[in-house]
């Protein structure tokens, strides 16, 4: 078990939300995390800021921070609106903790409402796989564990599992090596 700590700070909400995701992206490395507990805390002012101190379990994962925000309508639009959005996320999920937050700027009176929730999903089995996103996802998870290096899958083992061919297969490691280079 490890604490993880992430925040953002920043005048724009837009960007303090962008910002937030790309240091939890950072932190969280190329492995996944299992949330155990979850201190969330989002405050508004001249600055919002966005915080999250994680206690997380590396041998385990599923475990996801997801922030959100909306606008306009008032207060109460604006809170729904991020209410409706994190409800997609969090569908089947084990929700850890959550905080939602709201604020009116003084010149503009533009209402903002930003959410964040942590939470862990359920492993998906291989024969649940049904999303190409999903089986990438997964593959990225197991090629992590062994330093992104794909001589280790067993590509027809694999294309049986998904109920794919091995040319899809191996289309997905060179996306997932792709992308790993670009981060």
């Amino acid at each position: 078990m490890k604490l993880v700590y992430t925040s953002a700070e920043s005048a724009s909400v837009e960007d303090g939300v962008s910002h937030f995701m790309e240091k939890l992206k950072t932190a969280k490395g190329g492995a996944g995390w299992y949330i155990v507990s979850a201190q969330l805390n989002i405050t508004f002012g001249a600055f919002m800021h966005i915080s999250a101190l994680l206690l997380v379990d590396e041998s385990k994962t599923g475990g996801d921070l997801a922030v959100v925000y909306s606008t306009g309508g008032g207060r109460e639009a604006a809170v729904l609106g991020v209410v409706e959005k994190l409800n997609t996320v969090i569908k089947n999920a084990e929700v850890v903790s959550f905080r939602i937050g709201s604020y009116t700027t003084p010149v503009t009176r533009r209402t903002y409402a930003v959410g964040i929730v942590a939470y862990n999903r359920p492993a998906l089995q291989a024969s649940e796989v049904s999303k190409t996103s999903d089986r990438r996802e997964l593959l990225a998870h197991v090629l992590s564990l062994f330093d992104y290096n794909p001589r280790v899958l067993n590509v027809s083992e694999l294309a049986r599992i998904f109920d794919v061919s091995r040319d899809t297969i191996y289309y997905d490691i060179q996306q997932i090596l792709e992308e790993k280079k670009r981060d």
